[in-house]
């Protein structure tokens, strides 16, 4: 048993570590040689690199951000594939019952890091990239769906903030629609919302009426949380 533990929390602890990879902060620092939580919202995501360093560089950023959660999953199930070769698992485990909470484990751990970056002194974006990627990797019938809402969205409205938190609100309700665990239907709950509460200072610009369009750039500069 002490070996299994042992084992998933390793695979835990390289998700969040996975998640922190500073992507943004990267990309800001070797195109422009700035801290891009300086400049901005503050954020390391895809959308605050696509407002200062441009749309190559966002989705860039995007697409390695949503690969680090699609990787922190998969190392789950490389796990769990491998584990029943080696006798690795306790006879006292239901490996149908465990996995998709050690799954909602490393999808938590890989959003925390994107949002908490050990690197970065734990300041980092807002896990919606990488959130993506998750929502990919446990079921592309969510993630697709997901991303179906947020194009919706933004297109309409041309806010960014807006349509993260429209996908967010949605996933619960995905997880349910298309009968995913239990697992998977409470982390759509809690990621989510953690997600919405990343973007609490954009919601106080959408209230306000301020909050950027695309192309538009954010009024406040020295925020670190957004």
């Amino acid at each position: 048993m002490a070996i299994w533990l042992t084992l998933c929390g390793t695979v835990v602890l390289i998700a969040y570590l996975l998640g922190s990879f500073p992507t943004g902060y990267l990309a800001g620092k070797l195109l422009k040689g700035i801290d891009i939580r300086e400049v901005g919202s503050g954020s390391t995501g895809a959308t605050n690199v696509l407002r200062t360093l441009g749309k190559v560089p966002g989705a860039f950023v995007l697409l390695i951000d949503g690969l680090k959660g699609v990787l922190a999953i998969n190392l789950v199930y490389v796990l769990c594939n491998l584990a029943p070769s080696y006798n690795l698992i306790p006879l006292t485990i239901n490996l149908e019952v465990w996995q998709p909470y050690l799954v909602t484990l490393a999808g938590f751990a890989a959003i925390l890091g994107h949002s908490k970056s050990i690197f970065l002194g734990f300041t980092g974006g807002k896990s919606v990239a990488t959130g993506i990627g998750i929502l990919l990797a446990l079921s592309w019938q969510v993630g697709l769906s997901t991303i179906g809402i947020f194009a919706v969205v933004v297109a309409i409205s041309r806010i960014v903030s807006l349509s993260s938190i429209s996908g967010a609100i949605a996933v619960s309700i995905l997880m349910a629609i298309f009968h995913q665990p239990l697992p998977y239907i409470l982390f759509g709950i809690a990621g989510g919302l953690y997600v919405i509460i990343r973007h609490r200072s954009n919601i106080e610009r959408l209230i306000a009426g301020t909050e950027p369009k695309i192309g538009q750039k954010v009024e406040t500069e020295t925020e670190q949380t957004a």
